[in-house]
């Protein structure tokens, strides 16, 4: 898959939305990728999932983690679709007074190599988050495979960030917001809520 067919997967989807938004981490943006709008499509999420495994596999070879570990909400269906995809278990950490968690019955040994699974990475604080999890648990993140990848190359990833598409979309303090979001009504579609 090239970027324009990815993009046009979004499109396609009404999944590429256009207005004022604030992001997870706090950023605001003009543009935003509604990933579970991408996702809902099960040969959609084939497609998309199958290209991102590949260069999963691609850059691993043979050395592929023991397991995929994805933040809840925006990982968990990308989570479990590159898991189906590499045939390793996936599991998913979820906030618990403000800190991701494992619960459900899910649990990592000590030595085990993960892959961190999100839909779309802008900062990479929930990666951040997530690997902190993994850690506690004496499991180490190797590998980070997200759908889009819109950091601007600003994330602080301390290991590979594998992404099926990389896109350029500028962000924006919230003090320094350009005119053309100014006195504009902004929407917080992801799942984290600002404190």
């Amino acid at each position: 898959m090239n970027d324009e067919t990815i993009i046009n997967e979004f499109i396609n989807a009404g999944a590429l939305l256009k207005g004022h938004f604030i992001l997870s981490s706090g950023l605001h943006s003009d543009t935003y990728l509604q990933c579970a709008r991408v996702l809902m499509d099960t040969k959609r999420a084939d497609r998309l999932c199958a290209a991102l495994a590949q260069k999963i596999r691609d850059a691993m070879g043979e050395n592929l983690p023991d397991v995929i570990v994805a933040p809840a909400m925006g990982g968990v269906i990308v989570g479990y679709e590159m898991g189906r995809q590499l045939g390793i278990p996936t599991m998913f950490c979820e906030r618990v007074d403000g800190s991701f968690t494992l619960r459900r019955g899910f649990t990592l040994e000590a030595g085990q190599k993960v892959l961190l699974v999100e839909d779309v990475v802008t900062t990479g604080k929930s990666s951040l988050e997530t690997v902190a999890c993994v850690e506690s648990y004496g499991a180490k993140v190797v590998a980070e495979a997200s759908l889009v990848d819109r950091s601007n190359g600003t994330h602080a990833l301390p290991f590979a960030l594998y992404a099926l598409l990389t896109l350029d979309v500028t962000t924006y303090a919230p003090n320094a917001l350009p005119a053309h979001l100014q006195g504009t009504e902004a929407i917080k579609p992801g799942s984290r809520w600002l404190k």
